[in-house]
């Protein structure tokens, strides 16, 4: 029997929501794979870290952005990036903000860090 796995986001295992969005979890084997979906206006350090408990997010990412564009700025805020469709991005795991430019609703999956994407909110 082959040992295939197929699953959606559109049914995810786990869905994270907060203030202006969400974040659906698939877990496939030992794999944990994240969609973030943040209307405009969104903002890590007001609408995700009361779920976390810390000023800034301190997880590690990689992942890609489907929709919209976002930046992601480090605590000291002199070093940022913005992150537009078809972006392949690293996040190292050091404070850092991001938040939704524009009106589009921003989207990405995420490879690393899914898993802990909010604090306290580990799957593991």
């Amino acid at each position: 029997m082959l040992d295939l796995i197929i699953k959606q986001f559109s049914n995810p295992d786990r869905v994270i929501t907060f203030n202006n969005g969400r974040f659906e979890v698939l877990e496939i084997k030992d794999m944990i794979l994240g969609k973030a979906t943040y209307n405009p206006g969104w903002r890590w350090s007001k609408d995700a870290n009361p779920l976390a408990g810390t000023k800034f997010c301190e997880v590690e990412h990689l992942g890609i952005v489907l929709s919209g564009s976002a930046t992601v700025a480090f605590e000291n805020e002199t070093e940022y990036s913005i992150l537009r469709p078809g972006d392949l991005f690293y996040v190292p795991p050091k404070p850092h903000d991001s938040w939704v430019l524009g009106n589009d609703i921003y989207v990405s999956l995420h490879f690393i860090g899914a898993d802990k994407y909010i604090k306290g909110e580990n799957l593991e």
